[in-house]
């Protein structure tokens, strides 16, 4: 239970139309109702029932600062399950934050980042699968990023693991009751039963496992490297799709020096675009560091948009490149088909997913690429509504816990006892815990929690 009531503008900074100021705590209505005068006679902030909103001024001192609406919510139904009011004023920063300052000075705390949804946490208001998917939704950049964080808010990922638990629960109650009462008319523990839901477990946690990389093209974007020899034709790629002259084009070799990088919305979809330097043996140090970079964010990407130059025989820096490409999700992207071809680009075409040719300066040329790559990214991405591991603390306790159940099947195969077993089953039990918040430690609660914004 918290005793203290806490204030924080819950809007982003700058001009708008409207800016808010949340406050929290069991002395929130008393701390809003020094600060907000209802404009109606006989109307009190203190015996306003929750979800419901009045009209009327801010004062500071005894000075009217602006017009506001206080909206009203009561414990326990409330965001952070304790009495709550919003007070919106008009957008501009001098007003929201003269409005904080007061409510302050009215007897809130300042809040620290991420103590709205700490104290939601800690009143068993929603999980910590939830509380890290408000985080999801604030910073999700694409449609699909929005609706996996809205599915991990509603609770996807928790119900999955919950439904686990409540049967590695039933089972560790089982075994230990069938060892250690013998003498009790308890039900025999038949060995396929036992293996049956040991698996059953491990293959639902394989199952998130498996899907944490593509998920993270859900939540964070595609890592998208744009790759390639010198003078192909990548930053004139890079400019087209971000719709603006983002890198320097010349048909000097090596202009590109460093990496460049935009975002671009597709389909639904977010690229994390990389303009790359071009791929060749040079001398020249800078270039040179340049390429190291480039090399590296081929290696991160996601997705690699690999452009080769048709109007001119493929080089031996081409052919490497295509067989760094073999088995990723990589899209080869032929340029200049306005020109002679000279390429021979069935040399290299089964390493790629995907080949597009496109004229880089004719009008158009960006829909079937564009078809490419949604396509690609279709078929690898997970279903957005489903239970998915948002962040690398969920994907370790799942991973420990999936670990755990491999050993008690190991042991089973091994004919230990059943004591051997039921350790692992514990173990097991407490990473999917962690994970969900219901025995995680003060520091991971903190970890957690220390990356969101102040306001949320």
């Amino acid at each position: 239970m918290q005793t203290t009531t806490i204030a924080a503008i819950a809007t982003a900074p700058g001009r708008a139309g409207i800016a808010c100021v949340r406050i929290s705590g069991p002395q929130a209505y008393e701390v809003a109702q020094r600060v907000f005068v209802p404009v109606q006679k006989g109307r009190s902030l203190a015996q306003a029932r929750g979800y419901t909103a009045l009209f009327g001024h801010v004062f500071r001192g005894g000075t009217r600062l602006d017009e506001a609406i206080a909206l009203c919510f009561r414990a326990p139904k409330s965001y952070t399950g304790e009495d709550v009011v919003e007070l919106s004023v008009h957008g501009g920063e001098a007003s929201i934050r003269s409005l904080l300052a007061t409510c302050c000075e009215a007897g809130a705390a300042p809040a620290a980042a991420g103590e709205f949804t700490r104290r939601a946490f800690l009143n068993g208001r929603i999980s910590l699968t939830q509380a890290e998917a408000v985080m999801e939704m604030i910073e999700a950049t694409s449609a699909d990023g929005a609706r996996a964080a809205a599915a991990a808010m509603e609770g996807a990922l928790f119900q999955k693991i919950h439904r686990e638990c409540e049967r590695l629960t039933a089972l560790a109650g089982h075994i230990a009751a069938y060892t250690d009462y013998p003498e009790e008319d308890v039900e025999e523990l038949r060995e396929d039963r036992l293996r049956e839901t040991l698996s059953a477990a491990r293959d639902t946690l394989r199952g998130l496992l498996d899907n944490y990389e593509s998920g993270s093209i859900l939540r964070r974007g595609v890592r998208t490297a744009i790759v390639g020899s010198p003078n192909v034709g990548k930053s004139t790629l890079l400019n087209l799709m971000s719709g603006f002259e983002k890198a320097i084009v010349t048909p000097i070799a090596g202009t590109t020096r460093d990496v460049v990088e935009q975002d671009v919305t597709l389909g639904g979809a977010t690229l994390l675009l990389a303009d790359t330097a071009g791929l060749r043996q040079t001398d020249d140090p800078i270039e040179a560091e340049g390429i190291r970079r480039s090399n590296k964010k081929l290696e991160e990407a996601n997705l690699i948009l690999a452009v080769f130059d048709l109007s001119r025989p493929l080089s031996e820096e081409d052919l490497a490149l295509a067989a760094r490409c073999r088995g990723r999700l990589a899209v080869a992207i032929f340029n200049k088909s306005d020109l002679p071809q000279q390429a021979q680009v069935e040399q290299i075409e089964d390493d790629f997913c995907r080949c597009v040719r496109i004229s880089a300066r004719e009008e158009g040329f960006s829909e079937p690429l564009r078809q490419a790559i949604l396509g690609l990214i279709a078929e690898k991405k997970p279903d957005p509504d489903a239970a998915l591991l948002a962040n690398e603390r969920q994907r370790a306790a799942a991973d420990r816990a999936c670990a755990a159940l491999e050993e008690g099947l190991d042991a089973l195969d091994a004919g230990f006892a059943l004591d051997a077993v039921s350790v692992c089953v514990d173990d097991a039990l407490d990473a999917l815990y962690a994970l969900t918040g219901e025995n995680a430690s003060d520091a991971v609660i903190d970890e957690v929690f220390s990356k969101f914004c102040v306001g949320k």
